[in-house]
């Protein structure tokens, strides 16, 4: 009897051990370990607070740690890269706003802006607002105007920095009014708002997340709203175009990952993502942030992508704007 309960045993250890290398051969279901998305402009600006929104929404549908990772600097340029060259795995996505277009249209970057990328989802679009402080006797986009003409370049207005959406939006009003004002750029909306506040700008077309609660407070005055018609977050201030026939600028927020993404991954975050925009609470927090949710496919996102780069390169032709103030 002894003699059988040694190879019975070894073979009872071979049967353990086969299925423990098995079981660590096979591929865990994704996702496994908490996952990074970049946020390539400072922490207050209006890509950072929406990012934010889905990463606490889908860290609960995940189970998983989903970590907001703000790489500001060179308007979006050095986070959009970072993502870029990100391992393909699912762990490391990006979610940009509209300065990612106009970032790319300013400086052609050393990878394809749209077919590096694995688009995943367009979140939403939403408009930006015209704010200045309350310091500053302007009170209409026709007295921005007004001001701005008599007192030529005297206005400095902030951006998050040269090329980046907030600084196209205003040159392409400086073009279609014909002003000047001063360009001051900063390393993402956030500090540009915070000197804005401060007293040290006068001016900001800034995202409607991060600048509405200032203005609902007072402590900014908004005088402008980029849409075609009103927002639903600041419904008594009237359209930018208005007063300047034609003025559009429309800014949208998305979510994409490196190139070579997985299809199962990019599957599972356009759909949950998709599923969080359609909930009544996100609808109704967007909507409060001057946002329309979006959604839609990977591939009309990466129009989108394409259409808005187009436009701004015509923008940054026409207004002259170099890479360096």
């Amino acid at each position: 009897m002894r003699k059988q309960l040694i190879p019975l045993g070894a073979f009872a250890w071979v049967l353990i051990l086969a299925h423990l290398d098995s079981a660590l051969a096979e591929p865990q279901k994704y996702p496994a370990k908490p996952i990074r998305i970049i946020v390539p402009y400072a922490p207050g600006g209006g890509a950072d607070i929406v990012a934010r929104m889905i990463a606490q929404k889908m860290a609960e549908t995940f189970r998983q740690s989903v970590v907001i990772d703000n790489r500001a600097g060179a308007g979006g340029a050095i986070g959009s890269e970072m993502a870029v060259r990100a391992l393909p795995d699912g762990y490391t996505l990006a979610f940009v706003s509209g300065s990612y277009t106009t970032g790319v249209a300013l400086i052609k970057p050393p990878y394809d802006p749209v077919n590096d990328v694995t688009p995943i989802i367009l979140a939403g679009e939403a408009s930006s607002l015209a704010v200045v402080h309350p310091a500053v006797p302007i009170k209409s986009v026709r007295e921005l105007i007004d001001y701005a003409k008599t007192n030529p370049a005297k206005l400095n207005y902030g951006s998050g920095g040269t090329g980046g959406f907030s600084h196209l939006i205003t040159a392409l009003f400086e073009l279609m009014a014909d002003v000047r004002m001063t360009h001051i750029p900063y390393k993402g909306t956030g500090p540009a708002l915070t000197d804005l506040l401060g007293g040290q700008l006068q001016v900001i077309f800034g995202s409607t997340p991060s600048t509405a609660p200032h203005a609902k407070s007072g402590r900014l005055r908004a005088i402008g709203v980029t849409s075609k018609t009103r927002s639903s977050a600041m419904p008594d201030v009237p359209p930018i175009a208005d007063t300047v026939p034609g003025y559009y600028a429309p800014l949208l927020y998305g979510l994409w990952g490196p190139r070579a993404l997985p299809k199962e991954v990019v599957t599972l975050w356009n759909t949950e993502v998709a599923k969080l925009l359609r909930t009544a609470d996100m609808k109704e927090r967007l909507t409060n942030a001057g946002i329309d949710a979006a959604g839609g496919p990977p591939a009309e996102f990466r129009e989108v992508l394409r259409s808005d780069i187009e436009r701004w390169q015509k923008v940054i032709k026409a207004a002259g704007i170099r890479s360096a103030e």
